[in-house]
């Protein structure tokens, strides 16, 4: 199924509705609060952080952007939104990788089909929002943020790498199955199976065996949306006959005693000793494939 990510032509995808958020929300979305006092802040001293347009094939997206104020040909990350959008939590995981050296950006994946910030609901926001989401049109989007990271690298040299959380865990095993430009991906608790439907023809177990670029995946043993049995059928298809040499090259890792969102440090679902383990593992990912990241100023996860 890979070729049906590869083959459908983003202009076919794209709502000619328009987009219906064309800025970014300040906070926290309204379906996460209240706010955890285990939040994190990452500083943005000594970067250049802030909300900046993506231009797209039918317009442009709102995305937050994160980088050293100095440096060139540096590692971009891509970092894929959960299903609350780019909130606060979302921006700062794009400053922790910048205060780490890397470009980061977080376009908001949602914006033609609209604002998960508003949404209280976590049903209607996945009834309303989220399912209406073409993968064709993410990877589309993914594949323009990426075209204008590069621009701002000042040179072309740096490696590329894609993570996502829980919606965007998923996305990061499909992207590291579409671009050629990806060196890694780490993909945290992201649905591996399903079925597939108009919008979603493939899901990572359907492209697992034909991955381009390895991909780390963290996962909770006791994620009580994506059953350990489902993790174990990905491990057997990586691991394939006949698998890419990227396939083989990833991992999963299961943190036993942690839940679905374990990484989301402004949520109760938090497990500070996991995530903290779990962002080491994914630096120590991206390092080993040739995103060259520094240790950060300040602790975060």
């Amino acid at each position: 199924m890979i070729d049906d990510l590869r083959s459908l032509r983003p202009l076919a995808t794209l709502d000619r509705r328009g987009f219906v958020t064309t800025a970014l929300a300040g906070g926290f979305a309204v379906a996460t609060l209240p706010v955890s006092a285990e939040t994190l802040v990452t500083p943005s001293e000594g970067l250049d952080a802030g909300e900046v347009r993506i231009p797209v094939a039918d317009g442009s997206l709102p995305a937050y952007y994160a980088r050293p104020a100095r440096g060139s040909k540096l590692p971009v990350v891509l970092v894929v939104q959960e299903i609350f959008g780019v909130h606060e939590h979302i921006r700062d995981v794009c400053r922790r990788f910048a205060q780490r050296g890397a470009i980061a950006v977080a376009p908001e994946l949602f914006a033609r089909q609209g604002d998960p910030s508003k949404v209280a609901d976590i049903q209607a926001l996945m009834r309303d929002i989220v399912s209406k989401v073409p993968d064709a049109q993410v990877m589309a989007d993914l594949d323009a943020t990426l075209q204008w990271a590069r621009a701002r690298a000042r040179g072309v040299e740096g490696k590329v790498g894609v993570t996502g959380f829980c919606w965007g865990g998923r996305i990061t095993w499909l992207y590291a199955a579409h671009s050629p430009e990806v060196a890694a991906g780490v993909a945290w608790y992201g649905r591996l199976v399903g079925q597939p439907s108009a919008l979603q023809p493939s899901h990572p177990v359907d492209v697992a065996a034909s991955l381009r670029a390895p991909v780390l995946g963290l996962y909770a043993g006791k994620d009580g949306g994506i059953p350990l049995d489902g993790v174990e059928t990905m491990r057997a298809a990586l691991a394939a006959p006949g698998a890419s040499p990227a396939a083989v090259g990833s991992q999963i890792v299961v943190y036993p005693e942690a839940g679905h969102g374990f990484h989301a440090d402004y949520r109760a679902s938090y497990r500070r000793e996991d995530a903290e383990a779990a962002f080491a593992q994914a630096i120590g990912f991206f390092a080993g494939r040739g995103l060259t990241l520094k240790a950060a100023s300040t602790k975060t996860a």
